[in-house]
């Protein structure tokens, strides 16, 4: 495996726009209702998420092929240097994408072995949808999607760093998630899309799944 961007592909001023620091705040929340005291991500980016967990007592470890992003283990997601259960979480954000869907598949196991509360990811969605906010008297806020109409998946050519997509043709959610469980072999507790940036999808998988059911997101928006 060999990184696909240089280190300037996440600067501030270019990557972490708002929508993404919404994204950002959903990693965090999903991580934290596993109450976890280790924590494995896989592609650190520009590390926001591990220096957000450092002060509220999460140690959270990094791997990357990338050794310019300084994680703590050079090595790759389809070979983890770690004994089973290492850790309480495996995480992955915006990265199973960069390598082909097959080995994807052979990264979500190598997440599920060394984790011995739970795995949560979040993917690209290629389908289009619109975020929308409706006030209800005496109810309060309530996010939704719309989505496009007559929406057909387009055939996804690689770009030099996303292998596939969810909702291209031939990765369609029920394929891609009916997948990922299999390859995970863990419960899926909720698959969702970020209110504010749609094009993130979380997964979060479970091996008791009563222990992930707590979390804050249960506001985030339905899709329409």
């Amino acid at each position: 495996m060999k990184k696909q961007v240089d280190k300037s592909h996440y600067r501030f001023s270019r990557y972490l726009h708002k929508r993404r620091w919404a994204s950002i705040w959903h990693q965090v929340d999903e991580v934290l209702q596993f109450e976890p005291a280790r924590v494995l991500e896989i592609g650190p980016g520009a590390g926001i998420f591990k220096a957000v967990c450092r002060p509220l007592g999460v140690n959270v470890e990094t791997v990357d092929v990338d050794p310019e992003l300084e994680p703590d283990h050079v090595c790759s997601v389809l070979d983890l240097p770690f004994a089973d259960a290492s850790f309480d979480v495996s995480c992955a954000f915006q990265m199973l994408e960069h390598i082909p869907f097959e080995d994807s598949l052979k990264a979500i196991a190598e997440l599920a072995r060394v984790a011995s509360k739970g795995v949560v990811v979040s993917l690209p969605d290629a389908d289009p949808a619109w975020p929308q906010m409706l006030t209800v008297p005496g109810v309060g806020k309530r996010a939704f999607l719309l989505r496009r109409p007559f929406f057909k998946p387009r055939d996804h050519r690689f770009n030099g760093e996303h292998y596939w997509e969810i909702n291209k043709r031939g990765y369609g959610l029920e394929h891609v998630t009916s997948r990922l469980v299999a390859a995970a072999g863990l419960d899926l507790a909720r698959t969702y899309r970020v209110e504010e940036f749609p094009y993130h999808r979380f997964f979060v998988f479970a091996r008791d799944p009563s222990s992930a059911w707590s979390s804050q997101s249960a506001g985030t928006a339905t899709e329409a």
